[in-house]
C-alpha cells in the first residue's frame, strides 16, 4: 500500500491560464473537465516512472530525494499500473507526472481515463523514451525536471490534447488511447526504427533514418515486394464511402507538430487527421518530399496520397496496427477522438 501526502508545492495552483491552439481543446458537454483541488486544499502530486524507458537512468533521483512529500511509483506491468492508478484516483491526485516515453503515456492514458473518470488529473511529462513525439508536440524539453513542472503548474500553464481512441467491436476489449496510429508500411517502418535504436539513433534521427530505409525498401523492391504490394485494408473516414483496396500506408494522428517538422497531413491544424497512400505508391521520389513538407497540391491526391479530417475512422486490417510504438492485433477497429486531456507545459 502507498502512503499519500499532500504537498504545499503547488499552493498557487490556479485556474486554467493557457489553452491549446486546438479549437476543440475546450471541453464539451460530457468531456472530462480539468481536475482541480478542492477550495483551500493542497493539491496532491504523484509520479509514475517507467524504469525501462530509454533515458530513465535515475536522472530524477536527486529531485525525488529533495521531495519526500511527492508520491513515487514504478509499476512493472500494466496490471500494476492499473492498480496504481486506482489508488491514486481514490486519493484524489491532482497532478500526475509521467516519467517515460510515448508508450508509457499511451498506457497511462488508456487506463487512467476510465479509472479517474470526471476526476482526471492534469498530466505532466518527463520525456525519457526513444521518440517522445507527444513531448515534442507540447514543447516539453527532454531535460525537463520535477521542479520545473511544479513551477509551471503553479503558473497554471496547461494545454489540452485530444488523444486518438481505438475501439474494437468486442465491448470487453479495452479502449486504447494514444497519438500516432499507423498501418501498412507504418508497421514495417516501426520495425526499422527498432533497428536504428539499437544503432544508437533516437528521436528525430531515428525517424529520419527509418524514413530513408523505408523509401529505399520501396523503391528497390519488385512488384512482389511487400512494401510495394501493400496490404488489403478497408478504410471508411467521415462521410466518404468505404474503400477496400491495397493500401501502402494508413496514418492517423491528433498531434499538430511531428518530429523533424514533418507535415504529412498538410497545413498544421487540430483534430483527427488521416493520410492514406494507395499501393503501389506512385511517383514516390516526388510524392514523398512534397507530402512530408506539407504540400497540398492536387496531383498528390490524384496520385493516391489522400488526406481527410474525420471524427470517426473505420479500419479493417489483418496485419495489425501500431499505436505509439507498439503493435496491436488486426481486425475491425473504430478510430476517434477522445475527451481532452490537460497537460502541463513550459
Amino acid at each position: 500500500m502507498f502512503s499519500f501526502h499532500p504537498t504545499d508545492a503547488l499552493a498557487g495552483y490556479g485556474p486554467l491560464a493557457r489553452r491549446s491552439v486546438d479549437e476543440r481543446a475546450t471541453p464539451r458537454p460530457g468531456d472530462i473537465p480539468p481536475r482541480s483541488p478542492a477550495a483551500g486544499a493542497a493539491p496532491r502530486v504523484a509520479l509514475i516512472s517507467n524504469p525501462k524507458s530509454h533515458r530513465n537512468r535515475n536522472r530524477i533521483r536527486d529531485e525525488l530525494a529533495n521531495r519526500p512529500d511527492l508520491l513515487f511509483r514504478a509499476p512493472q506491468s500494466r496490471t500494476e499500473l492499473a492498480d496504481t492508478l486506482a489508488e491514486l484516483a481514490a486519493q484524489s491526485v491532482d497532478l500526475l507526472i509521467v516519467d517515460g516515453g510515448d508508450g508509457t503515456i499511451r498506457d497511462v492514458m488508456s487506463a487512467a481515463v476510465d479509472i479517474f473518470g470526471e476526476r482526471m488529473p492534469r498530466i505532466a511529462l518527463l520525456p525519457s523514451g526513444k521518440t517522445n513525439a507527444l513531448a515534442l508536440d507540447l514543447g516539453v524539453p527532454l531535460d525537463w525536471g520535477i521542479d520545473a513542472i511544479i513551477t509551471a503548474a503553479q503558473r497554471s500553464q496547461f494545454v489540452a490534447r485530444t488523444p486518438v481512441e481505438v475501439r474494437r467491436a468486442d465491448r470487453d476489449a479495452p479502449v486504447l488511447r494514444g497519438f500516432l496510429l499507423g498501418a501498412g508500411a507504418f508497421v514495417r517502418a516501426t520495425s526499422l526504427a527498432q533497428h536504428t535504436h539499437r544503432l544508437g539513433a533516437f528521436n528525430g534521427l531515428a525517424v529520419g533514418l527509418s524514413l530513408i530505409l523505408a523509401i529505399g525498401q520501396t523503391l528497390l523492391g519488385s512488384a512482389r515486394n511487400p512494401w510495394r504490394r501493400g496490404e488489403m485494408m478497408r478504410v471508411c473516414a467521415g462521410n466518404r464511402g468505404a474503400l477496400r483496396m491495397p493500401f501502402y500506408l494508413v496514418f492517423a494522428s491528433t498531434l499538430q507538430a511531428l518530429p523533424l517538422g514533418l507535415k504529412p497531413f498538410g497545413r498544421v491544424r487540430s483534430g483527427l487527421k488521416l493520410l492514406t497512400v494507395a499501393a503501389p505508391p506512385r511517383w514516390l521520389l516526388a510524392g514523398v518530399p512534397a507530402l512530408l513538407t506539407g504540400s497540398e497540391a492536387q496531383w498528390l491526391d490524384d496520385a493516391g496520397y489522400r488526406r481527410v479530417d474525420a471524427d470517426r475512422i473505420e479500419l479493417t486490417t489483418e496485419d495489425g496496427f501500431i499505436l505509439d510504438g507498439e503493435k496491436y492485433a488486426g481486425g475491425d477497429v473504430v478510430i476517434g477522438r477522445g475527451a481532452p486531456i490537460w497537460f502541463v507545459v513550459p
